[in-house]
């Protein structure tokens, strides 16, 4: 059963938060692309990234997002460079995806020194600025729709996106 929202964004969206709430609202599953990561892979995103790398994180990955597309169904939450498969992308056209979308400062303030977040490690808001003009791109590319999450609460943007599905 293919998935009622697919939640996109950079790291600090709000993707998790907010598609937990959302699914609780909608009475439906929540799926998380990196929890699925870690449960086949037997160890945390940073570990990962640690002893397999980057590139072995992302082939996780895109087999993790494509099981979550065809099998999850309720809520799915990508991490914020899913996006930057192709064949990722391509498996979202015909979904409804939800581009949560972040100012860097509020995407900085959000992640601060979070370190279950390897590539944000070191300069947290120069990272998130070289990830941003590099994603955003991306995230336009395949969103049906937008909900800004900027200075916002999450009550607010949750309300957003439940209108978004809702067809308003």
């Amino acid at each position: 059963m293919p998935p009622v929202l697919v939640l996109i964004g950079s790291p600090g969206a709000g993707k998790s938060t907010v598609g937990r709430r959302v699914a609780e609202s909608l009475g439906v599953a929540f799926t998380d692309s990196d929890a699925l990561i870690e449960s086949a892979a037997g160890m945390s995103v940073s570990d990962i990234f640690v002893t397999a790398g980057e590139e072995e994180f992302r082939r996780l990955e895109v087999e993790a997002v494509a099981r979550a597309l065809a099998d999850e169904g309720g809520v799915v939450a990508l991490g914020g460079g899913a996006i930057l498969s192709a064949d990722t992308r391509a498996r979202l056209a015909g979904e409804r995806v939800v581009w949560l979308k972040v100012s860097l400062s509020d995407a900085a303030s959000r992640v601060g020194m979070n370190t279950a977040r390897p590539l944000l490690l070191g300069n947290v808001r120069g990272t998130l600025s070289v990830l941003l003009e590099k994603r955003n791109p991306l995230y336009e590319e395949v969103a049906t729709d937008t909900v800004d999450t900027s200075g916002r609460s999450q009550r607010e943007v949750v309300a957003d996106v439940m209108t978004v599905i809702n067809g308003g």
